[in-house]
């Protein structure tokens, strides 16, 4: 399935290539640049059920964290990588703008709670990262002055790729289900499907953890990698998990579980260099959703739309 593809191939436009090893500082600042934004959101929003208040959320032109509320008003903040700048927009019509350029993680903190007080929005965020290892304080963080405009593009090239074939595969699914949101903790773009069921509570989970899987879920996503996986990649796992799942079968032959994650994972590459990557991309999800699902147990008659083909 696998082909060549030349950079004026719309295939290569929509699926571009990420090495891990190219854009490491980019991708470091950047997601620290997104928790940062993403902890203003989870601040002044009310909480809602599995943390769905605190992701941001694909557009056009890179990721926002949509409407947050700020006294009689609202604001947005949004991530332009086309023209690659911060925009902070006030519902009174005041705007302010962050070029996103070479810069460390300290420097963009600084600047960006500055213009944040400058437009009176207060908001009290905790000042480390989370779910990194070694996390350095916002402030603290002086290890890159880095942008790289043309792969922070790409990424979000290819947010917007996954983020259409997500909604679709969402779509066939009658029960409860997550957005397709961007987790900046993790730096992910994910969506969830849920049994209706609640599950076993986590020994010592803490907080987070105990609320995100509260219930059954089976879930899906896009990471650029790392963690062992040398590389962009897809993933799916389902928690609990149910006996067996990692002897599952899964589309397409390219997929493998990866027992350390307990998660499977398809090589972004794989999908990028296919003929059809919606379609490879569309039978991943569906095969790992099946193999979790008819395992569990899960009312598949009564949470899909039954019409809905892999």
């Amino acid at each position: 399935m696998g082909t060549s593809r030349t950079a004026s191939d719309p295939i290569s436009e929509a699926w571009p290539e990420l090495p891990l090893e190219e854009w490491k500082p980019t991708y470091h600042n950047l997601h620290m640049w997104t928790q940062i934004v993403g902890k203003v959101r989870m601040e002044l929003t009310p909480r809602m059920n599995h943390w769905w208040n605190v992701p941001l959320f694909v557009t056009a032109r890179g990721l926002t964290t949509s409407p947050i509320p700020c006294g009689n008003d609202v604001f947005e903040i949004q991530f332009d990588l086309v023209d690659h700048k911060l925009l902070i927009d006030r519902s009174d019509g005041r705007r302010k703008v962050l070029a996103l350029e070479p810069r460390t993680v300290a420097d963009f903190y600084s600047e960006f709670m500055s213009i944040l007080r400058s437009l009176e929005i207060e908001a009290a965020i905790y000042p480390k990262p989370v779910e990194v290892p070694d996390p350095i304080p916002f402030a603290e963080d002086k290890l890159y002055a880095a942008y790289d405009a043309d792969a922070a593009h790409r990424f979000w090239r290819i947010l917007a790729s996954c983020d259409s074939v997500f909604k679709r595969f969402r779509a066939r699914f009658l029960g409860k289900s997550s957005p397709v949101h961007f987790f900046w903790g993790s730096f992910d773009l994910a969506v969830t499907r849920f049994s209706g069921r609640r599950a076993p509570e986590r020994p010592g989970a803490d907080p987070i953890t105990r609320e995100a899987y509260s219930h059954e879920v089976i879930s899906a996503g896009w990471w650029p990698g790392g963690a062992g996986v040398d590389g962009p990649a897809f993933y799916a796992y389902a928690a609990p998990e149910p006996a067996g799942l990692a002897q599952q079968r899964v589309r397409p032959e390219t997929a493998f579980y990866h027992p350390e994650l307990k998660e499977f994972i398809l090589m972004y590459d794989h999908v990028r260099g296919a003929q059809e990557p919606e379609h490879m991309l569309l039978e991943f999800l569906q095969s790992t959703y099946e193999a979790g699902a008819v395992l569990a147990n899960w009312d598949r008659k009564a949470l899909e739309v039954q019409q809905a083909a892999a």
